[in-house]
């Protein structure tokens, strides 16, 4: 599967597909870890397991609605 590195605000983002994110019972709000092997010219990405859950889909929403509202403000102050 290819994926396409892209910019999103200060942020270098690789999108994963929801195949991915099932396969490994992940879905949006969780940590994972990210991990370099240079010698094999790798990047992993691992679950983080936690038994807290202080991030909840409904606080998610509003942060997606917030950054809905205000775009033009949070882009602005991400070029200082």
């Amino acid at each position: 599967m290819t994926r396409t590195i892209f910019r999103s605000g200060n942020s270098t983002v690789v999108s994963l597909p929801p195949e991915v994110l099932d396969d490994l019972g992940l879905r949006i709000g969780d940590e994972v870890s990210v991990v370099t092997d240079v010698q094999h010219n790798h990047i992993i990405v691992q679950p983080i397991t936690s038994t807290s859950r202080e991030i909840t889909p409904a606080l998610l929403d509003e942060i997606d609605q917030f950054i809905d509202r205000y775009r033009p403000a949070l882009d602005e102050l991400a070029k200082d």
